[in-house]
């Protein structure tokens, strides 16, 4: 079995801006897992964040070679514990070859993963579409060029951050919600809370920094008028129980839990724990965003626009409008690059 690496340098349609900073372009790799005939592809996001890079995954991906026969007849589900050791914990790495991995074996059966897992494609979650931080004037005029969401996610951790959502509030009666990016203290998440709510808002997404002290997080969670969402806090597996009792619920993201098979097994652990269950994205092509797609039976949240946000995006998938869902019927993932 052969693998081959595609590094891509990407445009953003607008500079794209949370509280830790700007980004202008987004790079990602593309893991193409070739079997004769058959190939699947997977994508994981450079991350400066996180300390993710082409080079440091690329390593790892090298370490995983000689292993790669091991997906011919076994699931990716069986190899993935094995290639996260080979690669030295690199979850960002192993994230790319699963989703590789479940795409090949999808192909393999016939069939789109989520059948494969025993999913129905059934009462389906909306995406939201992201406003990143800017003036507020360009954050207007970006939700303006995306008419027709009924959800729009909002980008904060600012000085003016009520503000913000008071002036996107008079230019649409969508949903919102909202994400701080660890850009609160406790004692403004709880007052901005009161706020948002009266504004429209449904949930607030990771406000204390992922370092924040169970104290500070619970004291959120208790007196939040306002559902609270991990982000930075819910990266890989253990960590839904650690947020059961200090979060509402958890937005998992495929790159940050190393890939499909334990994003499955960390959102049926939260549904079991009665927790709300999410996937996010970062600015990706429709590889990576047709991956996350189907999880969808599994979530009572979705952001999923990341290839939306991109000036051209050099792959297809699935298809979203208006934050609607359409689920290709291809076998495996359902992506192809252009």
């Amino acid at each position: 079995m052969d693998i081959f690496l595609h590094r891509l340098v990407m445009p953003i349609a607008d500079p794209f801006t949370i509280a830790r900073g700007t980004i202008t372009d987004q790079h990602s790799l593309i893991v193409e897992l070739r079997d004769g005939d058959l190939y699947g592809l997977g994508e994981v996001t450079v991350n400066d964040y996180y300390g993710h890079t082409f080079e440091s995954m690329t390593a790892s991906l090298e370490a995983a070679k000689p292993h790669l026969d091991a997906y011919r007849d076994q699931s990716p589900e069986t190899v993935w514990a094995k290639m996260l050791d080979v690669m030295n914990g690199d979850h960002f790495a192993t994230a790319a070859l699963d989703l590789a991995a479940h795409d090949l074996w999808g192909k393999r059966h016939g069939k789109p993963c989520y059948q494969m897992w025993g999913l129905d494609w059934e009462n389906i979650p909306v995406s939201s579409y992201t406003i990143g931080i800017d003036t507020i004037d360009r954050m207007i005029e970006k939700l303006d060029r995306q008419p027709g969401w009924s959800i729009y996610k909002i980008k904060l951790g600012t000085a003016d951050d009520l503000t913000i959502v008071r002036a996107l509030r008079e230019h649409t009666d969508a949903a919102f919600r909202v994400d701080a990016n660890c850009g609160w203290t406790a004692e403004q998440t709880v007052a901005n809370a009161m706020e948002l709510k009266r504004l429209g808002v449904e949930f607030i997404e990771q406000p204390l920094p992922a370092e924040a002290s169970p104290d500070e997080m619970r004291s959120v969670f208790e007196q939040s008028v306002l559902p609270i969402i991990a982000d930075e806090s819910c990266r890989t597996t253990p960590d839904v129980a650690a947020c059961h009792g200090l979060f509402h619920g958890v937005n998992v993201k495929l790159c940050k839990c190393g890939g499909l098979t334990p994003a499955l097994a960390m959102l049926r652990q939260a549904r079991s724990l009665g927790m709300k269950t999410m996937v996010g994205c970062m600015v990706e092509t429709s590889i990576g965003i047709s991956a996350a797609a189907h999880l969808l039976p599994l979530l009572d949240y979705a952001d999923l626009d990341g290839a939306i946000l991109l000036k051209e995006d050099p792959a297809s998938g699935v298809e979203i409008k208006h934050g609607n869902v359409t689920m290709p019927v291809l076998a495996g993932l359902s992506s192809r690059m252009r």
